[in-house]
């Protein structure tokens, strides 16, 4: 009888110890990779504006129009893989002016429309760009003489633009800007404008 008592009470003893010596057992770790970051997307239209600074050269003439600008930009991305192509047009305000008596030279506006091309890493997109221009260049002497003139032309230069939302993007770009050579009476020359644009812009992503 004492025999079978003292078996059940060590069956009942390594019972009850069992859950606690498991109670005691570290808890096991699991390591889970933190997910990986999603790079941004660059394919789709976009629509943004800009602001930047001008310094400009007039052809046949000392003057050198400088100063701000601002305006706006649209465009359309395609992407495969790190490779984003697209086309992209902006139309601009300008205050760039300089006189060498007796002219003013004034660039009012100007616009291009140009084709882009670059990698991107991440959230960041390093592109060139090259197309066309146009824009307006107008000289003011004595006497309440002024001339104007539209031309064609071209700008080509580079730029980086960076992610910072599922629909944001800013940019920093640099354009170099070449409208062609028009004939002036006021100055009895032919006369165009070459520029050095520098520019920061915002662009939304639909």
């Amino acid at each position: 009888m004492k025999t079978r008592l003292g078996a059940a009470l060590l069956m009942a003893t390594a019972a009850m110890a069992g859950p606690a010596r498991a109670a005691d057992l570290p808890a096991a770790s699991y390591y889970t990779a933190p997910a990986p970051l999603s790079a941004f997307s660059w394919m789709g239209p976009y629509l943004g504006a800009n602001i930047g600074y001008e310094w400009g050269d007039v052809s046949n003439n000392p003057t050198k129009p400088s100063g701000i600008f601002g305006g706006i930009q649209a465009g359309y991305n395609w992407q495969f893989g790190q490779f984003v192509t697209g086309v992209e047009t902006d139309i601009q305000a300008s205050a760039a002016s300089d006189t060498f008596a007796p002219w003013q030279f004034t660039n009012p506006w100007f616009g291009t429309l140009r084709g882009r091309a670059g990698v991107a890493v991440g959230n960041v997109l390093l592109f060139g760009t090259a197309g066309l221009a146009f824009g307006s260049l107008t000289v003011d002497s004595p006497g309440n003489l002024s001339e104007t003139r539209t031309s064609p032309g071209w700008a080509a230069g580079a730029g980086a633009e960076v992610g910072f939302g599922p629909h944001w993007s800013a940019k920093a770009e640099w354009l170099y800007l070449d409208l062609a050579d028009r004939s002036y009476s006021v100055t009895g020359t032919t006369n165009g404008l070459t520029a050095n644009l520098l520019r920061l812009g915002v662009n939304y992503h639909f």
